[in-house]
């Protein structure tokens, strides 16, 4: 019995905060208020975070905002298109339920920007703009589900219903496609500064309007936006997803309806992106239509090339002299992606890694990233080391 209180105060001891990945769809018609939750996810403790302060009583200021954050700007590196960070939520005791919505509502919101900072692509007005916010009280048991509307910061919380449903992501579809890059981004002689991550944004933005803009062709055919994904298709067998052949097209230049113009500039260098990049997506299987996969699918392309060159530039920083000047031209391998089998669910998250890092080390980061053990068998390698190259 002396245990008992032991354990129960390890139990609470930090407030756990979670981040929920939703499968976002844009079915209007069947169900549009409704969002999948397929995995919860607690934010690690920081490092000076240890069980030395096991008699150390929390309260709703314990809740690291700034951390809790980084780690959903992580975490939304890991997902696929077609899921999003769509909320949080904190385990913690009864006496502190008053406080913790005050908590929780501003994590949404700080969560929601931290996320969307550095996207590349906006949500339509279509889209459901609520957050989810998620209270488990850790004497009861009992879950007090609410909601922010994201696109209002003086929301109000509305009641929201919290169910569990077995094989949620059984028959879920997987839509998959290899993008060839070949982008090339001229660095500004008149720049104040050798400013490589703000131009590389830059050119990205302009390539991303042409992904956007882009005709995608599923299974080799082109089919119109409200057609439904699965018309002519067989049933998938259960525990299996289904896999859509994706394929690209992008315009080399503007249409004959807009006037173009030629531009001179004088450089000082320039930044050339080259490579394959594989790219996924996965959707409800819900009568899903056209226009809502390749919507997922296009945000997975969009995402991945941005965040890779985000990491890069991020290693650079920790393992180059930020001073370094140098005339001659660089090459640095982009990080490729790996997907790995998560526990409970057939979708599959990714991560990103250097040529130089081993299997373990890809084992560690889903470990610390997602709280699962990952098995070397779960993760798929879904590139060569040097698929993309960023040379300056």
């Amino acid at each position: 019995e002396k245990q008992k209180p032991e354990i129960f105060q390890q139990n609470i001891f930090f407030l756990k905060a979670i981040h929920l990945l939703d499968l976002c769809f844009l079915n209007n018609v069947c169900s549009p208020q409704r969002d999948y939750v397929i995995l919860a996810i607690r934010t690690p403790p920081r490092e000076e975070q240890n069980e030395s302060n096991k008699n150390y009583h929390p309260t709703s200021a314990d809740v690291d905002e700034e951390w809790v954050t980084a780690h959903a700007s992580q975490l939304s590196r890991m997902l696929p298109g077609g899921l999003l960070v769509l909320g949080v939520f904190i385990i913690a005791a009864p006496e502190l339920a008053k406080d913790i919505q005050n908590a929780l509502r501003k994590l949404v919101f700080s969560v929601e920007k931290s996320v969307v900072k550095k996207r590349l692509w906006k949500f339509t007005e279509e889209e459901v703009s609520d957050r989810v916010a998620l209270h488990v009280c850790s004497a009861t048991k009992k879950i007090l589900c609410r909601t922010y509307d994201i696109q209002d910061p003086k929301s109000s919380p509305k009641p929201a219903d919290w169910k569990y449903q077995s094989g949620l992501s059984a028959f879920w579809l997987s839509l998959e496609c290899t993008i060839n890059v070949n982008i090339h981004i001229p660095l500004s002689a008149t720049s104040a500064s050798y400013e490589l991550e703000k131009n590389t944004r830059n050119g990205l933005t302009r390539w991303a309007k042409q992904i956007e803009e882009g005709v995608f062709l599923i299974n080799g055919q082109a089919k119109e936006d409200d057609a439904e994904l699965l018309e002519g298709q067989k049933k998938s067998s259960r525990g299996n997803i289904q896999h859509f052949n994706v394929k690209v097209l992008t315009q080399l230049s503007q249409s004959s309806g807009h006037r173009s113009t030629a531009t001179v500039q004088v450089c000082s260098g320039s930044i050339n992106l080259k490579g394959a990049v594989k790219c996924r997506a996965y959707i409800h299987n819900n009568k899903p239509k056209i226009k809502d996969a390749i919507q997922a699918l296009k945000r997975d392309i969009i995402n991945t090339l941005s965040d890779r060159c985000e990491i890069l530039f991020e290693d650079l920083l920790i393992n180059e002299a930020p001073d370094k000047k140098n005339s001659e031209r660089e090459y640095h391998a982009l990080p490729h992606r790996v997907f790995a089998s998560i526990a409970g669910s057939n979708v599959m998250l990714c991560d990103y890694k250097f040529g130089d890092e081993t299997a373990g080390e890809i084992q560690e980061s889903f470990f610390e990233m997602l709280d699962q053990v990952v098995h070397g068998e779960a993760i798929h390698i879904a590139e060569e080391i040097n698929t993309g190259k960023y040379s300056i």
